[in-house]
């Protein structure tokens, strides 16, 4: 886990094995099947309420505000790998 936020941001490798470990921990899923062109809901099963707390250590995580009204556009694992990257910068 990355200590500071206000160092270098995160590259996107490092973004989406974030992510691997938020959903593992989170959702129970997989990390090797967190891959850029898996559905949230549809491949991976993240309910809604597992989807807050998925957003919510990933804001912590990469020092980013995720706005309600986005994260109903994050719908793949790419999705939020881009979203966060474009933030962060």
């Amino acid at each position: 886990m990355r200590g500071n936020h206000v160092s270098q941001p995160a590259t996107d490798a490092e973004i989406r094995q974030g992510l691997a470990e938020i959903l593992e921990e989170i959702a129970d899923v997989d990390p090797a099947n967190a891959t850029d062109d898996k559905s949230f809901t549809d491949d991976l099963e993240v309910d809604s309420l597992s989807m807050v707390e998925v957003v919510m250590a990933a804001q912590d995580r990469f020092g980013v505000e995720i706005p309600d009204e986005d994260v109903q556009q994050l719908k793949t694992v790419g999705d939020a790998v881009s979203y966060i990257s474009k933030r962060q910068k």
